[in-house]
């Protein structure tokens, strides 16, 4: 059984700095660091598992499937993820979204001289668990790198990150195309996981002559999940971005917040010829904040580098990095790129070798949740329907609602149905998300009992729904205090829709007459005199006797 040794760092006095310096590490049994310049053979990142289909099909416009007629395109996608974590990856300011700037700051995030990093161990526990999420085999060896490059917002004028020796490699991620868009399964290979921390954020000035630097973000920790060029089309890349999202939250590694920047995608595409085994000159696609975007600027990337093929100009295809203009519809160049980037990196010196045992691994498997493809293929298995299954297990705090609704002995589809309907279009109004609601999982299930026994009316239920959700209470308690038990005594009923028709004889020879539409009047008045608690069924059997009765 191994200990984690982590380096400690020397409290230092800085004007800006509002927390002590001083990190304090709880020691871990089963995470060793050690100071060892070894290192363990990379895994390989190519995908060994097939798809559960055959080729893709492209679910775009009618244009796009023509250009795709000669061309494929292929994708692949960079998924940077911001960690949940209290603090910073390697330092004890807090990790904290919108804060003043420059004010979660110090000598170690700002990479000062004398000042040394010390990695949080949350940051390889979220780590292992993506890993082991996205099936990757894990690395029980890993470090961390300097990846060199300059950029203002970068104060050591590095990056501390992983390169030859990530944590996890060679997984895959199975997503579900919804129907709209063709529909079937698909499996997307996944390179590596690495960790690595964030740069700061430049802040440009509305006139755009100078800029200001914010250093919240720099030092706050992240995992970087690069794909496997699998993809082939925009929907596919969205599906493939949203799966991400829905993963990192089922876990709780993340809170997946694109216009936060908690996840974000960078897209490399090219295209070429059908047939042709080498792929095309690889383009990047940045400024993507929503997965809509980014299926709308593959889309327009595959169209624009499929023109200049037709017309001849595949040379001015050239490696570069463009941006998503929402406005424009259409990406535009950012920078050009003259050749490959050589970050020149190199081990980090400060930082010792990550070692896993495989009890620590075996113990974070074991508390990994129910994912959502495991969750959707259960869905499934209950008789539910491939939308109903996309909707249900795309937040888990809807999934999770069902489940217990279900555990208390609701029926799969209503309780399926409710959620997807009354509830779902309740909460896009009120603006609250599933754990808002003052209705419980119980009183749902008590809710959906009692229409199926016909204690209630599905009418009534609604009414007792949507008072629930507002202001909570007890399915029982809101029926016996509101009188809401339905109607179910056939004489009772009969007695209503007599009284109904010797009081409406103009209606009653109009239908005679042929006018059957006129039925729902006679069941809209009987309802109105029974306040909406006579049984639908048994009020319609009788009242259709009765209308047409030869007397």
């Amino acid at each position: 059984m191994s200990t984690t040794l982590f380096r400690t760092i020397q409290p230092n006095h800085f004007t800006l700095l509002t927390t002590a310096l001083l990190r304090t590490r709880r020691t871990s049994r089963h995470i060793s660091v050690r100071c060892q310049t070894s290192t363990t053979t990379q895994q390989s990142s190519s995908q060994q598992q097939q798809p559960r289909t055959s080729a893709p099909k492209n679910h775009g416009s009618n244009k796009l499937d023509e250009i795709l007629k000669d061309y494929e395109a292929v994708i692949g996608i960079e998924t940077h993820v911001q960690l949940s974590t209290s603090t910073k990856a390697f330092c004890s300011c807090p990790n904290s979204y919108g804060s003043h700037p420059n004010t979660s700051i110090c000598p170690v995030c700002m990479g000062l001289p004398g000042a040394l990093p010390v990695l949080s161990s949350k940051v390889v526990d979220f780590g292992v668990r993506l890993g082991l999420a996205l099936n990757c085999s894990l690395s029980l060896k890993s470090k961390f790198d300097r990846k060199q490059y300059f950029y203002p917002d970068l104060p050591k004028g590095y990056q501390i990150s992983q390169f030859d020796v990530p944590i996890a490699s060679g997984g895959y991620v199975d997503v579900d195309i919804p129907l709209e868009f063709g529909g079937g399964h698909r499996r997307f290979g996944i390179t590596r996981v690495h960790m690595e921390e964030d740069a700061g954020k430049l802040l440009h000035s509305d006139a755009g002559d100078y800029s200001q630097v914010d250093l919240n973000r720099a030092g706050v920790p992240l995992l970087e999940i690069v794909s496997e060029p699998d993809i082939r089309s925009g929907v596919e890349a969205a599906e493939y971005g949203s799966e991400m999202q829905r993963i990192v939250r089922y876990l709780g590694v993340s809170n997946g917040n694109m216009q936060e920047g908690s996840l974000r995608c960078d897209v490399n595409i090219s295209i070429r010829p059908i047939g042709q085994a080498e792929f095309g000159t690889k383009v990047e696609i940045k400024n993507l904040n929503a997965f809509s975007a980014m299926s709308r600027a593959i889309d327009y990337e595959i169209t624009r580098q499929a023109l200049l093929y037709n017309q001849g100009q595949a040379d001015q295809i050239v490696t570069e990095t463009r941006l998503w203009d929402e406005g424009a519809q259409k990406t535009v160049t950012m920078r050009k790129k003259e050749g490959l980037a050589d970050y020149r990196y190199f081990p980090e010196p400060d930082l010792p070798e990550v070692i896993l045992t495989q009890e620590y691994v075996d113990s974070i498997r074991a508390s990994l949740p129910e994912l959502p493809e495991a969750k959707r293929r259960r869905y499934e298995a209950m008789g539910l329907g491939i939308q109903d299954v996309l909707f249900l297990a795309n937040d888990v705090s809807v999934a999770e609602y069902f489940d217990e609704v279900i555990g208390k002995g609701a029926d799969v589809k209503s309780a399926a149905n409710w959620l997807m309907s009354d509830i779902a279009a309740y909460l896009k109004n009120e603006e609250l998300s599933i754990s808002d609601v003052k209705l419980t999982p119980q009183e749902l299930a008590e809710l959906i009992a009692a229409i199926k026994d016909e204690t209630i009316s599905g009418k009534i239920g609604k009414q007792i729904l949507f008072e629930l959700l507002a202001k909570g209470g007890t399915v029982q308690g809101m029926i016996k205090e509101k009188d809401l038990v339905q109607i179910t005594d056939p004489v009772e009923i009969e007695k209503m829709i007599m009284k109904v028709i010797s009081e409406s004889p103009k209606q009653l020879e109009q239908y005679r007459s042929g006018k059957t539409k006129l039925q729902g009047f006679f069941t809209g008045q009987v309802m109105k005199m029974s306040k909406g608690k006579a049984n639908p069924a048994l009020l319609n059997k009788i009242l259709l006797e009765k209308l047409n009765a030869k007397d």
